[in-house]
């Protein structure tokens, strides 16, 4: 039976791959909406990353955030898709060239140069990125971070009381800054576990160089579990690779971005939540209330609720292990854990 569920699983994750397909004309709208005076809603857009607005972590987050929104009767919003890095500058001038459009999103670091770009050319729209800032960004730009080493830290700290063979994995997509925040901090959470039990646990790192390609993640996580019992994934689409792999092998995964609970109940073991979705509200608000963020950085953290472990944690992971969590969650608020966010402050934080 257990064989069968995994093979549902594993079909589903197939089935869901499937629809994150799709070229620079694949584009959604919502339909038009009004206020009861007649006054046209604000309207916004999106432009996701190669990952698509299916990934199962931050763009799909970041158009369910802007969905209720829409939902909410709030604003007017359409995407593009990206399948390729050279999707990013015609899909961001397709809503340049949309007089009603007043601010454009661009989803991942990887299109912080285009977002500089468009904004130079277009200094009557507003643009603004996630996970990438600008040190002199044009006044028309916002950058949107996140503290995503702070969850990491957290889910670090499960696996590395739940692992039973002292080796746990790290999948990450490709090396960058914003990866290096997920990487250290659960390397620093799984130490702060091992530390706690008085006992040596390993932490292996492999890079798929790539946020689309889920078969290579799958193919990295499947020789992982070959050892490791527990595998955190930083990847985009790649990470449902490896969350396939972890159904496969009937081991745990750890999700990232949103709750991937339900890609497999009986395998992710809880997720890194970086909630796109919120920061999109929060910021967007600001801009239709009239707040000038333009040339500013909005950094996000556990403190304001913007990242944190997954509501569906406690399906897997041992009422007392949460616990313990929760008491360093709050360790890190009050400013007592300083978590880590590349090697330098990691070596720094080891050497503490």
């Amino acid at each position: 039976m257990k064989k069968f569920l995994s093979a549902v699983l594993a079909m589903s994750l197939m089935l869901s791959l499937a629809a994150c397909t799709g070229g620079t004309d694949n584009s959604s709208s919502t339909a038009d909406a009004s206020n009861s005076e007649g006054e046209a809603k604000y309207s916004i857009a999106m432009v996701t990353d190669v990952g698509g607005v299916n990934d199962q972590s931050f763009n799909q987050s970041a158009w369910e955030g802007i969905t209720e929104m829409v939902n909410a009767g709030k604003v007017n919003a359409q995407y593009l898709e990206s399948t390729d890095e050279a999707d990013y500058t015609p899909n961001l001038d397709r809503f340049a060239d949309d007089d009603n459009v007043k601010l454009i999103w661009g989803i991942g670091y990887m299109m912080a140069d285009a977002i500089a770009d468009a904004a130079n050319k277009n200094p009557d729209k507003m643009y603004a990125i996630v996970d990438s800032a600008y040190e002199n960004g044009a006044p028309n730009t916002i950058g949107v971070l996140f503290k995503a080493q702070e969850p990491s830290f957290l889910v670090g700290y499960i696996a590395g009381q739940m692992t039973e063979t002292n080796k746990v994995g790290f999948v990450g997509g490709q090396k960058s800054a914003t990866i290096d925040q997920f990487e250290y901090g659960f390397r620093a959470g799984v130490d702060y576990a091992a530390k706690e039990l008085g006992k040596e646990i390993t932490v292996e790192v492999q890079y798929a160089n790539s946020f689309s390609d889920a078969a290579i993640g799958k193919g990295i996580a499947l020789k992982m579990y070959d050892t490791c019992d527990i595998v955190f994934h930083a990847a985009g689409n790649v990470g449902n690779g490896v969350i396939q792999a972890a159904v496969e092998k009937d081991k745990w995964v750890i999700g990232v971005d949103r709750d991937q609970n339900d890609l497999a109940p009986d395998n992710v073991l809880t997720s890194a939540v970086k909630r796109v979705g919120d920061a999109i509200q929060i910021v967007t608000e600001k801009v239709m209330n009239g707040e000038e963020l333009g040339g500013t950085t909005q950094t996000f953290s556990t403190a304001d609720g913007c990242v944190g472990i997954a509501p569906s944690s406690d399906k897997n992971v041992p009422a007392e292990i949460l616990e313990k969590t929760k008491a360093l969650e709050e360790k890190i608020i009050s400013g007592e854990i300083e978590v880590p966010y590349d090697e330098e402050s990691f070596n720094a934080y080891l050497a503490k």
